[in-house]
């Protein structure tokens, strides 16, 4: 049984077709820079990747580019072949703790908490209304990246605002990229070879979309990101944490609307606000190798959050055995994960720098005199989408 899983990011859409139960990756791939000049689309065929450089100016046409290749290079014989896809849904509100088989009325609540998820949510029901035209008879399952989180305990995910708000609005911390943390927490564990109950786990998400987890014997205790996505570390656009107090100075300097601030704050600061760049990473590398101190500042000011988030967990758990770098940035940036370790002296973290030269595999990178096991993990939401579609279509 042939299982799609979609990931729709930001400016991203990652897809795997796995044989379940088996979960043999038939194929993969990505579409990257979406929005962005020269979009990158890469799909795996027969072992070998393939890779054209385009115009995909949003995820409906990413989407629509997919379907049609899987037929043109024979990989499925018709859409029939798909079985059931799986959908990453940032946001699931207070409604969803668990996935759940897509209807009108999980999209119309999926809808209805976009406005929390501003740049994922509306690309994720872009993926699943692109799919469920394409492949009417199979089914379609949401999974939340809230889900994970749902164990945090209620001095973690409550803020300190009027307790109505809560009440009323389910106004509290969700957190996000659950699937992600959840899964690299037990791949952290298995390369480990510790029973993931014994261990105290902080991952690094950074990708486009950035986040910290610490994971306290396989459960999530406590998260950087909040009510939405925007919370936390600065990411490629988002502005992470600032004083709330900014919407409304910025609102009356420049006459903006809060949804216009709260734009700015979504889609043009981190590394493009700062940077006046861009928003990928690589660019900002370039930029700043070349000299460029508004770069070079925009990825210091991430890495010093990014530790900021790590001593916070360190206490909040009472030590830590392992970071794990993962997603886009975590997984191929060196350098990047070279400044965030150098700001860990006082945890005793010490990286391989021979190791750290890995790039997008399974790698244990810390040296052999380091406190703490640092590690690189691939991140695989694909297979938690897929486990989750397969078990809700048994149901």
């Amino acid at each position: 049984m042939k299982i799609m899983a979609v990931n729709a990011g930001s400016s991203s859409l990652k897809f795997q077709l796995l044989e379940m139960p088996s979960e043999r990756v038939v194929t993969s791939g990505v579409v990257e820079r979406i929005g962005l000049p020269n979009a990158v689309f890469t799909i795996k065929v027969d072992g070998e990747k393939h890779s054209d450089t385009l115009e995909i100016p949003d995820h409906t046409i990413a989407v629509e580019l997919l379907l049609k290749q899987l037929v043109s290079l024979k990989i499925v014989d018709s859409y029939d072949d798909i079985a059931g896809v799986g959908h990453r849904v940032v946001h699931g509100g207070e409604k969803f703790s668990d996935s759940v088989l897509i209807n009108d009325e999980v999209i119309a609540a999926i809808e209805a908490v976009s406005d929390l998820a501003p740049l994922h949510n509306p690309a994720n029901l872009t993926g699943i209304h692109a799919f469920t035209k394409a492949l009417p008879e199979a089914p379609q399952v949401a999974v939340f990246d809230t889900a994970f989180h749902q164990t945090m305990r209620e001095e973690a995910y409550m803020y300190s605002t009027p307790y109505e708000w809560y009440e009323k609005y389910g106004v509290r911390k969700y957190g996000f990229h659950g699937t992600s943390h959840k899964y690299v927490s037990h791949r952290t564990a298995a390369m480990l070879d510790k029973d993931i109950k014994s261990l105290k786990i902080i991952v690094l998400h950074i990708g486009n979309g950035a986040s910290i987890c610490a994971v306290d014997g396989g459960v999530s205790v406590d998260t950087s990101m909040g009510f939405t996505p925007l919370a936390g570390i600065s990411m490629g656009t988002r502005s992470g944490d600032i004083d709330p107090a900014i919407v409304e100075f910025i609102s009356t300097k420049e006459n903006k609307t809060v949804q216009q601030v709260m734009n700015d704050l979504n889609k043009s600061s981190g590394y493009l606000g700062v940077s006046r760049v861009s928003s990928d990473s690589r660019d900002l590398w370039d930029a700043a190798y070349k000299g460029d101190k508004k770069s070079l500042l925009a990825i210091k000011k991430q890495a010093k959050m990014i530790a900021d988030y790590i001593g916070a967990y360190y206490i909040l758990m009472g030590g830590v055995d392992a970071i794990t770098f993962t997603a886009g940035v975590g997984e191929n940036a060196p350098n990047t994960r070279e400044m965030i370790v150098d700001r860990l002296e006082a945890l005793g973290a010490k990286l391989d720098h021979k190791a750290n030269e890995a790039r997008g595999v399974e790698t244990i990178i810390s040296s052999a005199d380091s406190k703490v096991n640092l590690l690189l993990v691939p991140t695989d939401e694909e297979v938690m989408i897929a486990r989750d579609t397969i078990r809700l279509m048994e149901k």
